[in-house]
């Protein structure tokens, strides 16, 4: 899910980017330092929305820079566990298949692809023995997370399954719904 969240820190204006206009210098330094972050109470920063307020800067003793108390709105991409996403097949490897749900790829195990025993076929595409379902690169898929780990400030991974009902890849769900 997509969030619009409030975030306030003090920012270094670097001697370089004084010559520039003071908020376009503190938005550059802000998008370049935050955008990809992830932390775990707001999700991964997408990008800095706009600049609600800028405070005095301080300059301190034999640094050259001015320090800012900044306040911003930025937009997260926070998956929650169990919500459903879109997403479209990115990579395909011995151990799953990566989809694309917008900001990052999440990966669906091979275990969770389908209720068929499953093969893969090189890099190209995973296919079921009893129901010869086949899932390959670019196909639209129908995902539920199942986890997400925040490892590190820039390492956000998300877990999905594609066996439940109503999930899988958009034409087997189109399919399984034309013969009812």
């Amino acid at each position: 899910m997509f969030y619009e969240v409030e975030i306030e820190d003090i920012v270094r204006v670097p001697p370089v980017a004084l010559e520039e206009d003071e908020e376009e210098a503190i938005r550059n330094i802000l998008i370049s330092s935050y955008t990809a972050l992830s932390k775990k109470e707001i999700g991964m920063i997408i990008t800095i929305k706009d600049i609600k307020e800028i405070d005095l800067g301080v300059i301190v003793p034999e640094d050259g820079g001015i320090y800012y108390r900044v306040r911003f709105t930025a937009i997260t991409f926070k998956p929650e566990i169990n919500e459903i996403l879109y997403g479209i097949v990115s990579n395909i490897t011995e151990f799953g298949a990566f989809i694309n749900i917008g900001p990052l790829d999440g990966l669906v195990h091979v275990s969770q692809i389908m209720d068929d025993e499953v093969t893969i076929s090189g890099k190209e595409a995973i296919v079921g023995k009893k129901t010869k379902n086949v899932l390959k690169l670019k196909d639209l898929v129908k995902a539920r997370v199942i986890s997400v780990s925040y490892k590190d400030i820039l390492s956000l991974k998300v877990a999905l399954t594609m066996k439940q009902p109503g999930l899988g890849k958009i034409e087997w769900l189109e399919k399984s719904t034309a013969k009812k």
